[in-house]
This record gives C-alpha cells, structure tokens and sequence, in this order.
C-alpha cells in the first residue's frame, strides 16, 4: 500500500502548528511572568519609600502592585461665567479651519476664542482639515457642536455658518501666533478687522510652549476657556474611544484594569533627529527599546498592558513586545507574529482567532481607520492618552504638551518622561515630568 506524500506533508505541517501553537501560548501567557531585563536575574523592585512626590502631587497607588499611581482630586476651573462682560453688540466674523490633530485644534480654539471676543466678533464653526489633499470633515464628524456652542454663550456669539451675502474670498488672512496676546490683537489683528470687517484667522506655532506665565493678561480667563472648557468628542466618537480604553481594562485584570499609553510613533522617529540636551542630557525622542527597558526600570512588570499611538503594527516594536507581551496598537495586537498567522490560519483560524486581541470594535474599523494619519485616529490616541492611567510621550512636541494639560485638569498627573536610566532600578517620581513636578503647566494657570 502506497503512501499519500501529500498526507505526509499535511500531517507534518499541522504537527509542527501545534508546536508552535503550543510554544506561542507558553510565551505569551506563562514566559512573560518571568520575563527580565537583560543582565537581570530577578524582576526590578520597586522601592516604595521613594515613590511619594515631595510637594505631594502624585502617591503610590496602594492598591496595586508595582508603580502605579493615584489619580488626585478633579481640579476646577479659576474663571468664572460671571468674570466675563456681556457683548451687546456684534461687529463683523471670524472664521477659522481645525488642522493637524486635536494636539493642535485645543490650541486654535483657544486663540480664536481670544480673538473674537477682544474684537466683539461672531465666531464661525471651524471645518477640520487632515493633513493631505482633500482630507476636510465637518466639525460635528468629531466634536459636539452643541456643547461647543452652549460653553461659549454669553461668551462669544457662534454661527454654524457665515451669511450668504459674505463671500469666502472677501476675508482677509490674519496669522496669530499660539497663545495669542492683547498687545498683538490690538498692532496685528484689529486694525485689518475694522477695515475689513471680516477675517480668517491662522494660527502659527514659533514654539511649543504650555508654560504658565507669571504675567497676567486680561485675556487669560477666555483663554482658559476655549483651551479646556469647550472641546468634547461627538456621541460616536466618544463611544469608540471609551470601548477602546474598557477593551484595555479588561486585558489589564493582573493590574487592577490600569494600563500605559505611550505616545510613540515609528514614522516621527525615523524624521526627527533624537538628540539630546547639553544641560540635562536628555533626548527629544526615544524608541521602542529605550521605552522598554524605561518602564521597566522604574518598576513595571512584565504583564503590564501598553496602548502605543503607533496606527498598525511595525516590526521595530518587537522589541518592545518581547519585554512587554501585552503591547497593542489600533489595528493589530502583539500576541502573534506575522508570519505565525500566515503558517497557521489556513489551518486553525478558529484556534487562532480568540487569540487576536482587538481594540477597536470590528464594526468601526472601516470609517474610523479608514486611512493612515487619519484625522479620527489622531482624535482617538489624542484621549486615549489623556485617560490612561500612565502616560509616557516618547516624542517631545505639543502632542505631549496638550496630553499633559488635559491629564493635570482631570486629575491625572501621572505623566513619565522617558530617560536612559543607568543601573537596574529607579524610583519612578524620579521622572514625573516636568509639568507636574513643577507645577509649571499651563493648566495651573487655569485650574485652582
């Protein structure tokens, strides 16, 4: 009796998924128990004695093992609905566009706001606008618009949409810098809005800087205003992201459903020069093994759940998925490798499919990661960031900035600066970041 070869490789071919299969399983869920740092022969301790912030901002968590930290009480806002005097009259538009992410549509909401009010102006609802060619939504695609409109009453009086009779190409084009001052309305912007009547306002960013200044200004609190208290993500879009950061939790159980949202992006850091600081020493930008061997430094272990702002998969994350199984970005999950689905899934996809952990609802992949650099996904890593337990910005710029406001007027400081830690441990206060520990955030300005 003759042998089938074709049996033979089939029976070889499935004897060796099960031993992957087999091996995929013990590293996933047994391997990264006793997973260690390279060169270390036991998990990092975390020494306790050292994990109480000296001006008291941020406690050791005490319901959790490891180095995570309590939230502290919701801040509230300094200004007030009655520091503001009522407009009677309104004179003439303002009209703007949202770009570049919501890192930066904070921003421009706030100078617009500033803008308007000081020029008793009627402020037009912004469209959005990605960074390519066409890529243009209406604001409500996103945000609320009715919140948006009520925060401001009394405030600025808001249109959907300019007149008819006032056409687009009649607006002259006035560029305002980020954190726009009363001294610069009054020399750059106001003269061209009385002779004009109406204008379209840009705003430009000479630096980052969300640094609270010691100077007061009579525009301040409308600042604060149109920074923190006008802004909230549609009913759709709302439900995408809290789905997301509850599928987090729930893959978060060994931490008491906390996780890490680290802001790192592979295709930022192969365009930006990561260099590093003559005074401190410390770099604008640091990779997937540096945040690796980062977290786990300052205490983290192993089984800790990661949420990158990465959009798909990229191999130079492996690394950080060695130490950290539980690492995930939108599209795919850390749990298995490429090329273990393309060797198994013909065979065993219903094997291999529980395995696949998603994050994003199946049903809203197709309009939310409809396209890479979208203006959704921007929108969705932008308050998963700003609701995490932990947030680790890996890149320096306004993303990290705005997160940082955000966090500290909800009450969660917890915020970690990465740095190339010599030796094998460190106190993990050690690298609050800057904006908390010294309490010099924009955000402190704006909230008692």
């Amino acid at each position: 009796m003759g042998v089938d070869l074709r049996q033979v490789v089939a029976a070889i071919l499935t004897l060796t998924m099960f031993v992957m299969l087999g091996q995929m399983i013990k590293r996933d869920h047994f391997d990264s128990l006793r997973e260690t740092l390279p060169g270390e022969s036991q998990d990092v301790q975390f020494d306790s004695a050292n994990t109480i912030a000296n001006d008291g901002l941020v406690k050791l968590s005490k319901r959790s093992k490891g180095p995570w930290m309590e939230d502290i009480q919701e801040l509230k806002p300094c200004w007030r609905r009655t520091d503001f005097d009522e407009i009677e009259k309104f004179k003439g538009y303002v009209t703007f566009s949202l770009t570049n992410g919501p890192e930066y549509h904070v921003s421009q909401i706030a100078d617009a706001v500033v803008v308007a009010r000081y020029l008793s102006a009627t402020l037009v609802l912004p469209d959005i606008r990605g960074s390519k060619p066409g890529d243009e939504r209406n604001f409500e695609d996103i945000y609320d618009v009715e919140r948006f409109m009520k925060s401001l009453d009394g405030i600025v009086k808001v249109e959907k949409e300019l007149p008819n009779e006032i056409s687009i190409r009649d607006l002259a084009a006035v560029k305002v810098p980020n954190r726009v001052t009363e001294d610069h309305i009054v020399e750059s912007v106001e003269p061209i809005f009385r002779s004009k009547g109406n204008i379209r306002l840009a705003t430009y960013f000479p630096t980052v800087n969300m640094r609270k200044t010691a100077q007061k200004s009579s525009v301040d609190s409308v600042a604060c205003l149109g920074m923190f208290g006008t802004l909230e993500l549609q009913a759709e879009v709302h439900e995408v992201v809290d789905s997301m950061i509850e599928r987090l939790r729930t893959l978060s159980r060994k931490s008491d459903g906390q996780f890490i949202a680290v802001d790192l992006r592979v295709e930022i850091l192969e365009n930006k020069n990561c260099h590093r600081s003559g005074s401190t020493g410390a770099k604008s930008c640091y990779n997937a093994e540096e945040i690796a061997l980062f977290l786990r430094k300052v205490g983290f272990g192993t089984d800790t759940t990661i949420y990158l702002t990465q959009s798909r998969w990229d191999n130079s994350l492996s690394v950080l998925k060695d130490i950290f199984p539980k690492t995930y970005t939108k599209v795919s999950s850390s749990l298995i490798d490429d090329y273990e689905i393309q060797l198994c899934y013909f065979y065993y996809s219903e094997i291999l499919k529980p395995m696949q952990e998603t994050i994003m609802p199946e049903e809203k992949k197709g309009k939310f990661l409809e396209s890479e650099d979208s203006e959704f996904e921007k929108v969705i890593d932008f308050y998963i960031c700003s609701q995490s337990d932990v947030f680790v910005p890996a890149i320096s710029g306004l993303f990290y900035a705005n997160v940082a406001g955000k966090r500290i007027a909800s009450g969660k400081p917890q915020i970690l600066v990465p740095a190339d830690i010599p030796g094998t441990s460190a106190a993990v206060t050690n690298y609050l970041s800057p904006y908390v520990a010294k309490k010099n955030h924009l955000a402190y300005s704006c909230f008692c």
